[in-house]
């Protein structure tokens, strides 16, 4: 069985502001000498799990990342006939099992990632308080568990301050995303008219204001732990297979969604490159240290990328046991890659990676 799956992603986007900073400008990032554009990992992770692939591939096995446990089950209570007091005394309770709450809150201070079975215990619970017209009692708030079925958490891993015995470790890491040539941060100067004035008194609009954007062609890496992730899902292959075509599957055709109804940045990878094997993992952005340059940045970064595989495998051995390209520029020609090559759809790339396991 295969260890790791590495997946090289090249993707097109145009003029858009994705994943935005704290100015409300597109991310970036310096490599090479050269400025980059960026779309980063919680960017990527956050619109891979919460899209209708995702979620349709995996069911319920799915999480939720929320700070409200407590809100929802104060809510619940007294939906129930609790009265508010008691409600939010006895959430509280609750709320503290999944990290800290500051006093008078019902929110927990951090995020927490919640299996599905984690919040079936916790409805569960609300349900035999209001019937007994009780507080909850120490046993009553194991709520937690050690291996949830959410694929989410399994890929992505979780981290509780509060219950470090329930952390789970990720079997997926995600790089930043970045532009293989140098680009900029342009700005869009726009105006909006005020559909009602007839222009006889003044002609001026209505609002006038700057948003940045950018375009390029980024690299994306995705590494895979496939052991760790069967381990997280305390043995399930079957939903580890599952968990890893949904994952894929949303990579390669799922955009974020910062700015879409301004900018309509909607893109399928052009390119994908899968590698099995146990060999120690590796990305493959070294090939974009100098900046892809020129009127052909597609073809030429394909080109870039397959050649610095081969040059790790002639540097250090081969990178993996077996590799699975994905084509979708027409002027794409055969593989440069040496070793075990196979190329087709995404469908056999998925079949590919569960024929893995």
């Amino acid at each position: 069985m295969s260890h790791f799956i590495q997946l090289h992603l090249l993707t097109a986007y145009p003029p858009a502001n994705l994943n935005r900073d704290d100015l409300g400008r597109p991310k970036t990032a310096i490599m090479g000498g050269a400025k980059r554009l960026r779309v980063s990992s919680q960017s990527l992770k956050r619109t891979w799990r919460t899209s209708a692939l995702f979620e349709e591939a995996v069911g319920q096995h799915r999480g939720m990342r929320t700070k409200q446990v407590g809100v929802q089950a104060a809510t619940r209570l007294q939906e129930k006939g609790v009265k508010e007091k008691d409600a939010k005394a006895w959430a509280t309770e609750i709320a503290k099992v999944f990290g800290d709450v500051s006093k008078g809150e019902l929110e927990t201070s951090q995020l927490v990632h919640v299996g599905p079975e984690e919040q079936a215990a916790v409805d569960a619970l609300v349900e035999k308080l209001a019937d007994e017209q009780r507080a909850p009692e120490k046993e009553d708030l194991k709520l937690l568990r050690h291996k949830p079925s959410a694929v989410d958490i399994a890929l992505f891993g979780r981290m509780l301050a509060a219950s470090p015995a329930y952390n789970v470790e990720a079997a997926c890491q995600v790089a930043h995303a970045i532009t293989v040539h140098a680009a900029e941060v342009e700005d869009d100067y726009f105006t909006a008219v005020d559909d009602l004035n007839s222009g006889d008194e003044h002609r001026g609009a209505a609002h006038v204001g700057e948003a940045g954007f950018g375009a390029g062609l980024f690299y994306g890496y995705v590494c895979i732990d496939r052991r760790q992730l069967i381990e997280n899902l305390d043995g399930d292959v079957a939903l580890a297979d599952r968990a890893i075509a949904a994952l894929v599957e949303a990579a390669v055709k799922t955009s974020p969604k910062g700015k879409q109804n301004s900018f309509g940045s909607r893109a399928h990878a052009s390119y994908a490159l899968a590698e099995t094997g146990g060999q120690q993992p590796r990305s493959l952005s070294a090939a974009f240290l100098r900046p892809v340059a020129g009127q052909d940045q597609a073809l030429d970064a394909i080109a870039r990328l397959e050649r610095q595989a081969q040059a790790f495998d002639a540097a250090y051995g081969p990178g993996a046991d077996k590799r699975f390209i994905v084509a979708a520029d027409p002027d794409y020609p055969e593989p440069q890659l040496s070793g075990r090559v196979l190329k087709g759809s995404l469908s056999e790339l998925i079949d590919f990676l569960s024929s893995e396991q």
